[in-house]
């Protein structure tokens, strides 16, 4: 019985010492903060690391962007600058497509001539040159005047592979146009996709004292026709994949500021390391007092400790820590692959960097929550919490049920209708009190039933969602605000 006292009592004490903030434990036993200082430690390299990647991707991005435009001024005949809608541009006659279809294949030949960036053909024997297929119906006829048609189903398609050295001539232009490849018959064409690949050099990370990026651009140029209205949309879609530059040489420091970065990155992956072993040291530890705790309950009291209290052991903290800890070492050695050129997966990296940084940053809310004029933010969050998300599902289901009505009556008279996630866009623009006008504006008049329900539709809606929804939703945190509030 005395042992079991004196067990209790030493269960009591760790309880206490486990639950205190970190400046009472170091009142307490002198136990230096470890994990704290790291965290702060912490902060400041995952910080700079992200600020580092980050200029360094923007590089990359403003290239590939950039190289798009170029692309599209160059092989698009008549291209604006500005795209319609999704695609970027459109034609009308006969006379414009075929145009249009060897104005890719002339650009492409004098690219080498055209160009002011450093793009150039691939050397890949395997693949070269443009490649031109065409989708159609496999036969059929069609007779709009006399209201007759047949049209046979199947979808078949022809490519045709155009060498980059077969256009040298005009004559070779010639033959090249009278080829019956190009015999359309627009009424059973749905699209024709002309594919080719470029190579380029990125050599404005020179600029900042990194290595250069070789580029292969993937270039896709899409004549849909599958609407056959009369109107055939021009797609242009690149997609740019890095790979290594076989034989290159710079003079001066680039590659030694390359190796400082490495290193930087390298003290990053140590500093989450030992944070991510403190942390899960310290859950180890809460499991461990958490089942002397239970055993203890048991043996004394001969009751069962409630889940809701064994999850009180569990720092929901030091979880986030790890999470975050773990996305930081991948994230990092990824960064470190892609300096080294070994690696291209620069959105993979970017995410699990971003993610990581943002997960450190709230992370600080924990510490200052030991200070009682900086808890109320997160007591709020807690209390409020539980409430708001069964508020979120009742309001969510009205709100699904106006995107689904709003996309299938309006999506015909409305362009911020016309799919599913453009409409919940819309609605949720509404709901905040952006682009009210624009949106009652821009519906077609052309049926007087339809303009009357989209007044209906889009007057309930906002009254519903901003003086009802809305007003409660902020009701239930401002309640428990004042609640919380009281207690101080």
């Amino acid at each position: 019985m005395v042992e079991l006292e004196r067990e209790g009592l030493k269960l009591k004490e760790d309880l206490k010492f486990y639950f205190m903030s970190p400046c009472d434990k170091y009142r307490a036993r002198r136990q230096i903060p470890w994990k704290l200082a790291l965290q702060v430690l912490k902060i400041v390299m995952v910080t700079t690391q992200l600020v580092l990647f980050g200029l360094s991707n923007q590089l990359v991005v403003s290239f590939k962007e950039e190289n798009t435009m170029a692309f599209k001024h160059l092989f698009l005949k008549g291209y604006s600058g500005i795209d319609e809608d999704d695609y970027s541009l459109t034609v009308y006659n006969q006379k414009d497509f075929y145009n249009s279809i060897f104005f890719v294949i002339d650009q492409y030949h004098q690219i080498g001539n055209l160009s002011l960036g450093t793009v150039g053909y691939e050397n890949d024997e395997k693949r070269k040159g443009l490649k031109i297929c065409k989708q159609h119906y496999q036969k059929g006829s069609i007779h709009p005047s006399n209201d007759t048609f047949y049209i046979g189903p199947t979808v078949e398609t022809e490519c045709l592979h155009i060498q980059k050295d077969l256009l040298m001539t005009n004559h070779s232009r010639d033959l090249l146009q009278a080829n019956p490849f190009f015999s359309l018959e627009f009424y059973r064409l749905i699209k024709v996709e002309i594919s080719f690949r470029l190579k380029g050099i990125d050599l404005q990370t020179i600029r900042v004292r990194e290595l250069p990026d070789c580029y292969v651009f993937h270039n896709k140029i899409t004549f849909d026709n599958q609407a056959h209205s009369g109107k055939v949309k021009i797609f242009f879609d690149t997609d740019a994949t890095i790979q290594d530059c076989k034989d290159w040489h710079i003079s001066g420091s680039t590659q030694k500021n390359t190796h400082y970065i490495l290193v930087f990155d390298g003290f990053v992956i140590l500093t989450c390391l030992t944070s991510l072993i403190l942390c899960t040291r310290s859950i180890v530890l809460a499991i461990r007092l958490q089942r002397r705790f239970v055993h203890f309950f048991l043996e004394q009291y001969n009751r069962h400790v409630c889940s809701a209290d064994r999850l009180e052991f569990i720092n929901g903290w030091y979880v986030m820590v790890i999470i975050s800890d773990l996305m930081t070492i991948i994230g990092s050695v990824m960064k470190m692959e892609i300096k080294a050129k070994n690696l291209t997966s620069y959105d993979v990296c970017s995410l699990l960097l971003g993610s990581s940084t943002l997960l450190v940053w709230v992370g600080v809310i924990r510490y200052l929550g030991y200070f009682q004029k900086y808890n109320v933010l997160i007591l709020t969050m807690q209390a409020s919490l539980p409430k708001v998300l069964r508020f979120c599902c009742c309001a969510g289901m009205i709100y699904l049920g106006y995107t689904f009505c709003g996309w299938i009556v309006l999506g015909p008279y409305h362009e911020k209708f016309e799919d599913l996630n453009t409409v919940a866009e819309c609605l949720f623009s509404l709901l905040n009190g952006d682009d009210m006008f624009a949106t009652f504006a821009q519906i077609q008049q052309k049926s007087t039933f339809v303009w009357l329900f989209s007044r209906l539709y889009l007057y309930s809606f906002i009254s519903l969602f901003i003086y009802m929804i809305l007003s409660l939703f902020i009701a239930l945190i401002t309640d428990s605000y004042e609640t919380i509030k009281v207690s101080f």
